[in-house]
């Protein structure tokens, strides 16, 4: 067994949701899902098929953002791991409908940060065993902290 880490490609201004799913039509759901709810959204959606020909499935409605999706799913190689690459929305528009989409299983992360992911190698193929999405804390948050949080919230209209 190997561990890698592999760093993900994320766009200035753009967002990620890293997941996995079990089967072939996974994309076209997923596109369907993201198209039905965020008018607008530019996105990429790239998924490892884990039998078969063992392709990298791809489709999305930004030719940039579906070739950084699929080279971000190259980089990984995982079975049935799925990344879409988000732009004019954020995942918190779109992770209950990619939630039910029927072949999901797992999101790992959904971010804008910086993201690394833990893969192991064997013999029979590669996985994902996690994520690094951003830093750690720097410390716990001040009343200051608390009240620019909750007026930074209203001020993108997440909540009244």
């Amino acid at each position: 067994m190997n561990l890698e880490i592999v760093k993900i490609n994320t766009p200035e201004g753009c967002n990620i949701i890293l997941g996995q799913a079990h089967f072939i039509k996974t994309v076209e759901d997923i596109y369907e899902a993201v198209v039905n709810t965020v008018p607008g959204v530019k996105f990429g959606i790239a998924f490892c098929e884990a039998s078969g020909k063992c392709l990298i499935r791809f489709d999305g409605n930004d030719e940039e953002l579906e070739k950084t999706a699929t080279e971000n799913a190259f980089s990984l190689s995982c079975g049935h791991s799925f990344i879409i690459v988000l732009k004019d929305a954020f995942p918190i528009n779109l992770m209950g409908r990619v939630k039910d989409v029927p072949e999901v299983c797992n999101i790992f992360c959904a971010t804008a940060n910086p993201v690394e992911v833990i893969v192991v190698s064997t013999e029979r193929g590669r996985g994902i065993l996690g994520v690094i999405d951003g830093s750690k804390p720097a410390g716990i948050e001040t009343n200051e902290d608390k009240k620019w949080r909750y007026d930074f919230l209203r001020m993108i209209r997440y909540k009244k």
